[in-house]
């Protein structure tokens, strides 16, 4: 059973492969008598698909065509490309002209991930006992389509990540797509501050932003009272 049905990988993967630029199929770098043909990258661009589907490590999805070791290495020289970025902007754009993008509703939020091996952006994570980790913050569409995607270290509150996210965002879609003014963004109480209200500013859009100390309404919970409602309206 595939991960992705054929009709989704099969265009995906030949956009991809049309980013990759051509290389010999023996790594000239080896020496002589040690030649041996390179992993096809669509073998090694497979494995990644189902990383990413089932979230599961490299070591559970490497298999006898390719390596765990492999996948890393490729995956490091493809960043260095930015290609992921290039095969995210093509999905939106062919998302959007196929089923379309619902962008008046928007909604950002960080999660922490771990970060075994470190790297660059890795920090010491407060909800992991100081273990090195990453904030990953996220903005999506109404049906949480993710347009842009910042990270840093695990440390780092998520609004200060929001201004990155949000540029992220609007690069992602580029010239063919904007964000609408005055699009809403929703946002849970860790950004109820002045410094993410002056970016979604700066951006024109408008924050739906649950205010601290207030008790929210919905299911199994009871109704915010009358001043309540005053004050929640005033900070918003």
């Amino acid at each position: 059973m595939p991960a992705v049905p054929s009709s989704l990988f099969e265009p995906l993967g030949d956009q991809f492969a049309a980013l990759l630029p051509e290389r010999p199929e023996f790594d000239p770098a080896h020496p002589w008598g040690c030649h041996r043909r390179r992993i096809a990258d669509r073998v090694v661009f497979t494995h990644v698909v189902e990383a990413l589907v089932h979230g599961s490590g490299y070591e559970r999805i490497a298999s006898e065509q390719c390596s765990a070791t492999t996948i890393r290495r490729r995956l490091k020289q493809w960043a260095a490309l930015g290609l992921a970025e290039k095969l995210h902007a093509i999905c939106l754009a062919a998302y959007d002209k196929m089923v379309g993008l619902e962008l008046d509703d928007l909604s950002a939020d960080g999660c922490h991930t771990k970060a075994p091996t470190c790297g660059d952006k890795a920090g010491r994570s407060p909800v992991d006992r100081g273990k090195q980790g990453l904030n990953r913050s996220t903005l999506v569409e109404m049906h949480g389509i993710p347009l842009g995607i910042a990270s840093a270290g695990a440390n780092r509150h998520d609004s200060v990540l929001l201004e990155p996210t949000i540029t992220a965002a609007e690069q992602q879609l580029g010239p063919y797509r904007a964000l609408p003014d005055q699009a809403r963004a929703h946002l849970d109480s860790a950004y109820d501050g002045k410094p993410s209200r002056k970016v979604l500013c700066d951006h024109d859009l408008v924050g739906q932003i649950a205010a601290k100390g207030l008790p929210r309404a919905g299911p199994g919970r009871l109704p915010l009272g009358r001043g309540a409602h005053a004050k929640l309206d005033e900070r918003l």
